[in-house]
């Protein structure tokens, strides 16, 4: 059975898991590994991989997970905000509204993954402000938990779920 690994990667969180992916996958079966494309389609099996943005995956993986069909798909992805399974699965369950009945959900990956310091500087900002945004104080510490995902665990996490299929 053939595989694609198509992912998109903002900060290098969602590359870090496709790479761990391929690492737990015999090379001889991986088609293709890279940013959507009509050649990833050719694939029996489809990792997809994407970075949250506004609760869902980002719009370019959005776009492509409409155009698979009649596939086995595996979703994962990384989220900045929150280290929380409620909050990964309900991602996830935006992002499955993307795909196409016709296709079979063999599982599904979230993690945290870091985000850019910019982000920080904002709250921090945001904080010495005025008037602060309420929870100013939780998003700072969520951005510094974040920091070092993923880590070893994440990606090893990940490994043993496609290790599964």
């Amino acid at each position: 059975m053939k595989t694609s690994i198509v992912y998109s990667s903002k900060t290098g969180n969602t590359r870090q898991l496709a790479d761990a992916i391929a690492a737990a996958l015999p090379e001889s079966d991986i088609l293709y590994i890279g940013t959507p494309c009509e050649v990833a389609l050719a694939a029996d099996r489809l990792f997809i991989g994407f970075w949250t943005d506004k609760g869902s995956c980002n719009s370019e993986i959005a776009d492509f997970l409409k155009t698979v069909k009649n596939k086995q798909v595996f979703l994962f992805g990384t989220a900045g905000f929150g280290g929380d399974a409620a909050y990964f699965d309900k991602v996830l369950h935006a992002a499955k509204k993307h795909l196409d009945g016709s296709n079979t959900l063999l599982g599904s990956y979230m993690c945290q993954g870091r985000m850019p310091q910019s982000v920080r500087d904002r709250y921090v900002k945001m904080k010495a402000s005025p008037l602060p945004i309420p929870n100013v104080d939780m998003l700072i510490e969520n951005f510094d938990r974040a920091a070092t995902h993923p880590d070893t665990e994440d990606l090893q996490k990940l490994k043993d779920a496609v290790a599964q299929l």
